[in-house]
């Protein structure tokens, strides 16, 4: 039986609102978005531990090759997506820094 990797849920941000007493401030954003990043960048880690760990369990014959094969792609594609998202956002970040105020 394939083992499920359970996958972070993506929280949506904090909508504003038309009144001022429940805008969220830019730093509430930043804090916000900071720490979506740093889940995301979590569970990259977690990924790649269980990959290591289905590895150990392979060496002494306790999981299948598939299930290995399997954890390793998803950590694979994992770390491909964040390093994707983060190009995206240096390009952003450059582009940002280009324009003439």
């Amino acid at each position: 039986m394939i083992q499920a990797i359970s996958m972070n849920q993506v929280q949506p941000l904090k909508t504003m609102s038309a009144a001022p007493a429940e805008q969220a401030t830019p730093a509430e954003l930043t804090k916000t978005f900071s720490q979506f990043l740093n889940n995301a960048i979590e569970g990259v880690s977690a990924q790649e531990q269980n990959v290591h760990t289905l590895n150990d369990k392979f060496l002494i014959g306790e999981v299948d090759v598939s299930q290995v094969m399997i954890a390793g792609e998803r950590a694979q594609l994992s770390l491909q997506l964040t390093s994707q998202i983060r190009n995206k956002v240096v390009e952003a970040y450059q582009e940002i820094m280009r324009m003439q105020v």
